[in-house]
């Protein structure tokens, strides 16, 4: 990761945020949102992930201004998600349920950022932080990988863009909001 995305203000962001997902209340409907996303994913045995946007309302007024959108994404167990980035917003990740390693691609090389879902464990190993249009990628070596998210920009405004195909410089863009996962192309489609 960036040293700078590490600078105290960030910090104070993902402490704030990190608190408000401990809350009762928070973590009941994040658990049922949860449920209903696994229940998606084993519903589609090719998809690597699927995922769910979670209403704001349900933070109450707590939420930093800059944050615009939250989801549930479950990352699919002994898989890799894929090269991905945000180029309109920058993504903040809290490992939910279960352990991944969410590789960010930084000076030309893939590093790795293994989070759990410990709450005794420092923030930066459940927590991570990334800017917008960085690649990243989560690699799950065990069960299916449970994290919530939060991104500066609304739901339906939120793009994923993914290499059109390995080694290619061109990109394929989509919403997160109306399509799924298994309709990006395929190796054999590009």
């Amino acid at each position: 990761m960036r040293p700078a995305l590490h600078d105290e203000r960030e910090l104070t962001t993902l402490r704030h945020l990190d608190e408000m997902l401990h809350r009762p209340d928070v973590r009941a409907a994040i658990d049922a949102v949860a449920s209903r996303v696994l229940a998606q994913l084993e519903a589609d045995a090719l998809a690597p992930l699927a995922w769910e946007s979670i209403p704001l309302g349900l933070y109450g007024d707590t939420l930093p201004r800059f944050i615009r959108s939250s989801w549930v994404f479950v990352l699919r167990g002994n898989s890799a998600s894929g090269a991905e980035r945000h180029p309109n917003s920058h993504q903040r990740v809290m490992s939910y349920r279960g352990v991944g390693d969410l590789q960010v691609f930084v000076d030309e090389e893939w590093r790795s950022h293994v989070l759990g879902d410990n709450p005794e464990a420092p923030l930066l190993s459940r927590w991570a932080s990334i800017p917008s249009d960085t690649w990243h990628q989560a690699v799950v070596a065990g069960p299916h990988w449970v994290v919530v998210s939060f991104h500066t920009v609304p739901d339906h405004e939120l793009i994923e863009e993914r290499p059109d195909s390995i080694g290619s410089d061109t990109t394929h863009r989509r919403r997160y909001v109306g399509w799924r996962i298994s309709d990006l192309p395929t190796e054999e489609q590009t």
